[in-house]
This record gives C-alpha cells, structure tokens and sequence, in this order.
C-alpha cells in the first residue's frame, strides 16, 4: 500500500458540495488517526470519502463545521468547539479548544480614578462597526467595569447596521445632536431618537439602526467595557409581538422623550433637573439625567457610594471643581472616583450636563 501523504496520492477533484456549504481544510498525513480522533473522539460524521480502495480524502460535519481531511503540509490550525474539556491535540498538531458557547458576563472589578476628557484635546475618532466613528471618553475603561463613547455619523443617511445584540449587564444612548431612526424587539415600529432623547437597552434585546441626520452624535455608556455584539440574522424588525414592558434579564427597555418630560428642581442646588426614568427600568442597577442651569451657577456635591458618576457637557461651559478647578465646555466628559467631593462654578446660562450614576441613588447632586 502506498502512503497516504506520497505526492502520487495528490487527490482530484472533490465531490461536489450542496449549495451553500464551506469546509475548512485540514491537512493530514495520515488519514485513519484523523478519522478516529475526529469521528471516535470528537463526534464528526463522516460526509464523504473516497477513493474507496484506498481512501486519502474526507469531508466531515459536526459542531456546525464541515471539515476536509486531505494530505498536505502547513500550519497546524486551532479549532474553538462547543463543550467542556481540556484541551486536545489531534494526530495532524491541531489544537482542540472546548469553550462555553455562552459564557456568563466577566465584571471585572472597578478601579476608580478621576478621569476628565476634553472634546479639545482627544485623539481622532476611530471607525468602529456599521462605518460609525468613536471618540473614547473613558480611555483606562476603570479597570475594563465601564466604557463611554462619543460616537458619531458626519453624513447622515443610511446606516449599514444589521440586527443585533450585545452581552451586557447595562447599556444607554443618549442623542446629544441630530436624529437616529432605530428598531427594537418586540417595542412596535421604528421611531426617531431626537437630541436629548435616551434609551435603555437591556441585555440581549435585538435591536437596529436605520438611518440618521447629518452630524448625529449620541453618547453611550456600556457596562462592562469589554461585551459582545453578536448578529442574528434571522430575526426581522419590527417584530409582530408588541411587548414594551417585556423583561430582559431584570430590565425593560426604555425610550425616554425629553420633549415629553418637564423639568424640576434638582434638590436645593438651585439647578433644574430631567429625569429619564432609568432607575425604574433597570430596577435601581442606574439613574441617568440631563441638570442645567437655571438661574445658579454653582452646585457642590459630596461624595456618593457608588461605582460610576459620569459627566458629559451637552451644552454651555463651566468650571469643575475636584482636586483643582477643570474649565470644561460642550462635548468635555468627567468621571469622579466614589467617596470623593465635587462641583460645578461659573456655568454659563446655557449649561446643560448628561449625568449617569451607578446604582440610581448613589448621589443626590
């Protein structure tokens, strides 16, 4: 019998495969250790095989892959397989990765440091999925708990986005200017997202954007900073199931219209507060609410007990004061550490300020 691996043994062509079918080709030596460590160990099925006399090719299926067993030399892969186990490695050098196919949200542990971003000073935004453009506002991401980004659509229109998800324990969109048509799962047809407008997307809702006005920014906050976004291309939206107090994991979904919500005072600061109601869609997990000036222009604030208070200047200018005075104008973000002081002086009659709390109570200012 010839060896298998012998260049006289180079196959011809392959079967033919059923439409819409892929293999990955594995190169092999030898083709019976493969066959038995794949069939036997693993569970594949064997597709096809030939020649018959002296079989050198083979196709198998199994885990959602279709593998082709051929002979050749090169780069021994590393294959990611659903299921629990210590690593294998088959007769060809392939690695054998066993994952969890949906492994439990890693929160890593917050490291809080006082962080100010300035639209002035930041880098260029970098192009992130669907051709948006992100400005990163917590660049040390407190220890990989939190991430904000500025993200941006300078031309508008279009939007080459896709149904999807993300793995998250929190995640909110503020519309700081312009407009955003968006879909969400189970929450009836697209709408608008005006400047000022937030919403709550709690984990896993499948969700889209459609389209947007010219120089669209919006603001959003994602924990933890490091989460999936997975596609799910065979959900349609909108979908025919209206269920807008549906619970996802703990959460509802939430569209807050801030054209459609007053203002109130905001404690004895001498500000005016708009509450988004986040605190009750996320039971308690966070408070998000735009503060502006009405008439005062200083506000102090003691410390909160917490894990994130974040600020993001929508409108105006004013002088934040935590260990030093920090000018801060339109588009500047801040995080303040817990347990530590803070304020605001000078803000200019227009000052306007985004501000998201982690857990909603934590501060009262």
């Amino acid at each position: 019998m010839r060896d298998v691996g012998s260049p006289a043994d180079t196959p011809g062509p392959a079967p033919s495969l059923a439409a819409g079918q892929a293999e990955v080709v594995l190169p092999c030596a030898q083709l019976a250790p493969m066959l038995d460590f794949f069939v036997a160990t693993l569970g594949f099925r064997i597709e096809t095989i030939f020649p018959a006399d002296e079989p050198r090719v083979a196709s198998l299926s199994g885990h959602g892959l279709r593998l082709r067993l051929e002979p050749g030399d090169g780069p021994a892969p590393t294959l990611r397989l659903p299921g629990a186990g210590a690593p294998l490695i088959a007769p060809n050098g392939a690695r054998i990765l066993f994952i969890d196919p949906d492994p439990p949200l890693d929160i890593p542990p917050l490291k809080p440091e006082f962080v100010l971003t300035r639209a002035a000073d930041s880098p260029g935004p970098g192009e992130g999925r669907a051709g948006l453009l992100y400005r990163d506002l917590i660049p040390g991401r407190l220890g990989g708990r939190f991430i904000a980004s500025h993200i941006t659509i300078p031309g508008g229109g279009p939007v080459a986005d896709w149904v999807h998800f993300h793995k998250v324990r929190f995640q909110m969109i503020f519309c700081c200017t312009g407009w955003v048509r968006v879909v969400y799962e189970d929450q009836g047809d697209p709408f608008i997202l005006q400047a000022g407008d937030c919403v709550l997307q709690p984990p896993r809702i499948r969700h889209r954007v459609l389209e947007s006005s010219p120089g669209l920014e919006v603001v959003e906050i994602g924990c933890p900073a490091l989460h999936e976004t997975l596609a799910d291309p065979d959900l349609t939206l909108p979908t025919a199931r209206l269920d807008p107090r549906r619970d996802f994991a703990g959460q509802r979904f939430l569209r807050h219209v801030a054209a459609q919500t007053p203002w109130i005072a905001h404690a004895a600061t001498g500000f005016e507060r708009r509450d988004t109601g986040m605190a009750a869609a996320t039971q308690g997990l966070a408070e998000v609410r735009v503060i502006r000036s009405a008439g005062a222009r200083s506000l102090a604030a003691d410390g909160y007990e917490g894990e994130l208070l974040f600020g993001f200047v929508l409108h105006g200018a004013a002088v934040l004061d935590h260990d030093g005075a920090h000018p801060i104008t339109t588009g500047d973000a801040f995080v303040i550490p817990p347990r530590r002081s803070w304020g605001l002086a000078d803000a200019s009659p227009d000052f306007q300020l985004l501000e998201v709390i982690l857990p909603a109570g934590a501060s009262d200012a």
